[in-house]
């Protein structure tokens, strides 16, 4: 089998940030790398949980909802992937990274699909890690520019 891009990536030089990891036609797939890998140092799974509801939720209901394809989690909780159509300009992707983030290390109240009819896991979410990942990642994105995209 071919090797995929994503592991072709230099993982022990990759600092927190956020990449263009590949482009596919018209959708643009960003990495945007939470914890420094093989750090030692992941998110938690109640944390990971938490912040994917939250920034799904903000994503797909900002002004490029119609652009978002996709908000996960990396299985190596060391991040997430966003998935936009190219109609979103690389500047714009991070200003909504950083809109989402903002919204996520504020937010308070109930978690968005979070109920049990909702939600496959819905015992197990952790607010207060998602808001301190997201403060961070605030400070790690202030003046992040679309020079900064490549890897």
């Amino acid at each position: 089998m071919d090797r995929i891009a994503s592991f072709s990536v230099d993982h022990d030089r990759l600092e927190k940030g956020m990449y263009i990891s590949r482009v596919d036609g018209d959708v643009v797939t960003y990495d945007i790398r939470m914890k420094k890998p093989n750090g030692g140092d992941y998110l938690g799974y109640a944390e990971l949980h938490t912040f994917e509801h939250l920034f799904a939720t903000y994503a797909r209901n900002s002004i490029y909802r119609d652009s978002v394809v996709y908000v996960g989690p990396m299985g190596c909780r060391t991040g997430f992937y966003l998935l936009l159509r190219d109609t979103v300009s690389g500047g714009e992707a991070i200003d909504l990274v950083r809109q989402s983030f903002s919204f996520i290390s504020a937010f308070e109240g109930e978690i968005p699909g979070a109920k049990r009819q909702e939600c496959g896991n819905w015992q197990e979410h952790d607010l207060a890690g998602a808001r301190r990942t997201a403060s961070d990642m605030l400070t790690v994105l202030e003046n992040w520019n679309t020079e900064k995209l490549a890897y």
